[in-house]
């Protein structure tokens, strides 16, 4: 039997064995026998629906039964466009991208065979840059199609995605000054800075380069209570006992019968500060490995969970853990990456402000600081 939470402005839906498979819309009208159809399909078109934290726009999309969908009452913010796509760095072979929170850096497995129509409801990052390339080097878009294929001029409801972005375009398509190649990924609602190659011989050194741990990210997080400025070591695996990632716990010995990943996470400083009865911890961290959702993980493991977070909620305790800061996504931003140009050898280092939702969300949270302090490691 499902169970769904009411409050003024959400509900939440946890789905069960009977919803898996269904389109989200057909699951959410058997949720909502009372409401018509159209209506539910007009909340998912209106932004007003999210499946496991991400917002969701199409109707026919499958759904499981550990689903979690959340419908808001009002719509949230518009997807993110082309335009809103800013490049710190750009030569031949590589481009540094400020990822605007909001949106997915790349496409997960089970969505690669979505048709165009459908990728254009909510675009990648990926999907965003080659426009975004165009742009700036001043190039054709959409591309003249390849020698041989028909090069008349596409249908008005072609050139442009019903989200206002620039049509999106089969990768394998583009001209090879347009194509980009993601060698890492940031969580769809984290910020910061992300490398992406633009050639394979760029990505497969890059690639390297990552998994050797020569290439240096920093972020800046705001959690829960006091963090200490330390060394996290763990051994990730997908499932932790609970349905999440996490770390090995239970049995370190006997971590060979499971698939696991070493990582480290480095708390380098830290400033504290109060809101009403609550503390809070500014931290500065820095990645050794790049695990997926390694930081989130790290701080709910030592009893801090980030502010926002909607999935570490708990501590290595299991318990739940209560987050009054009101932050509309994971207080996490990607401020500084440092790397050797894997081509011409030049040493770079590229910063990228904190973005002003969370600037201001920050400012408002500290405005009854009772006792700041900090510690550098």
């Amino acid at each position: 039997m499902n169970s769904s939470k009411k409050n003024a402005s959400s509900r939440i839906f946890r789905l069960q064995d009977q919803h898996d498979g269904l389109t989200l819309a057909a699951a959410l009208k058997e949720l909502n026998p009372s409401v018509a159809w159209g209506q539910v399909k007009k909340w998912i078109q209106n932004r007003q629906v999210q499946v496991n934290g991400n917002l969701c726009l199409d109707a026919a999309r499958r759904v499981k039964s550990s689903d979690v969908v959340k419908y808001f009452a009002n719509p949230l913010s518009k997807p993110i466009e082309s335009s809103d796509i800013r490049i710190a760095y750009i030569d031949e072979h590589l481009v540094v991208v400020e990822k605007p929170a909001g949106v997915t850096s790349v496409r997960h497995v089970e969505e690669r065979r979505l048709s165009t129509r459908r990728r254009q409801l909510q675009p990648t990052l990926e999907e965003l840059l080659p426009p975004t390339l165009a742009r700036i080097q001043r190039l054709r878009w959409p591309p003249l199609p390849p020698k041989g294929m028909n090069r008349g001029r596409r249908p008005s409801n072609e050139r442009r995605g019903r989200t206002g972005n620039p049509p999106i375009q089969n990768a394998k398509k583009l001209p090879p000054e347009l194509q980009v190649f993601p060698v890492h990924r940031l969580d769809r609602e984290t910020s910061g800075l992300m490398l992406f190659a633009r050639n394979r011989m760029a990505e497969q050194r890059l690639t390297a380069m990552f998994k050797r741990h020569t290439i240096e990210r920093e972020y800046l997080a705001v959690c829960l209570g006091k963090v200490e400025p330390q060394t996290i070591s763990s051994l990730l695996v997908r499932d932790r006992g609970d349905g999440v990632r996490g770390s090995l716990t239970n049995n370190p010995d006997q971590s060979g019968e499971r698939e696991t990943q070493t990582a480290t996470t480095h708390v380098l400083s830290a400033e504290y500060f109060s809101s009403g009865e609550q503390s809070y911890s500014l931290v500065r961290l820095k990645l050794e490995t790049g695990r997926t959702h390694q930081i989130r993980i790290h701080l709910s493991e030592l009893g801090h969970p980030l502010c926002g977070d909607k999935i570490y909620q708990k501590n290595k305790d299991g318990e739940i853990v209560l987050d009054p800061s009101g932050a509309s996504r994971q207080a996490l931003h990607s401020d500084r990456i440092e790397f050797t140009h894997p081509v011409t050898g030049q040493h770079l280092v590229f910063g990228m402000a904190m973005p002003k939702d969370l600037e201001s969300w920050l400012h408002r949270l500290r405005s009854d600081d009772a006792s700041p302090g900090k510690v550098s490691s």
